[in-house]
């Protein structure tokens, strides 16, 4: 699992998973997820180039939408293919990790401009 993060303004950052959210890859992205969920208002999680999600994995999107809902920011996920869209909506999920399909409305959903 790769995560690349890049700031939005000062109050929102854009998180790049790439690979597999299975226990090694969750491993990886615990700490950096967590830390920007505390500190920023808003938060991208692109995960066009996530290939596999496991409970771990959710587990660690869920604490960090919820620490953002405890701040009055919000989480969203953008692009997850299809197999890892239809294990979040399975789940019942998409409520608390809601799925967007472009950078603008992204960036809409977390109240930040595209071009920031």
């Amino acid at each position: 699992m790769e995560i690349v993060t890049s700031e939005i303004g000062s109050s929102a950052a854009r998180v790049a998973l790439s690979g597999r959210l299975d226990i090694e890859g969750a491993e990886v992205v615990a700490l950096p997820l967590a830390t920007l969920a505390g500190a920023k208002q808003g938060l991208i999680i692109d995960m066009s180039a996530v290939s596999f999600i496991a409970s771990i994995g959710i587990r660690h999107l869920v604490s960090a939408a919820k620490a953002q809902s405890r701040r009055g920011g919000r989480l969203v996920l953008l692009n997850p293919n299809s197999l890892v869209l239809e294990v979040l909506t399975t789940s019942g999920l998409t409520s608390l990790l809601p799925v967007v399909h472009s950078e603008a409305e992204a960036a809409s959903a977390i109240g930040v401009s595209p071009a920031a």
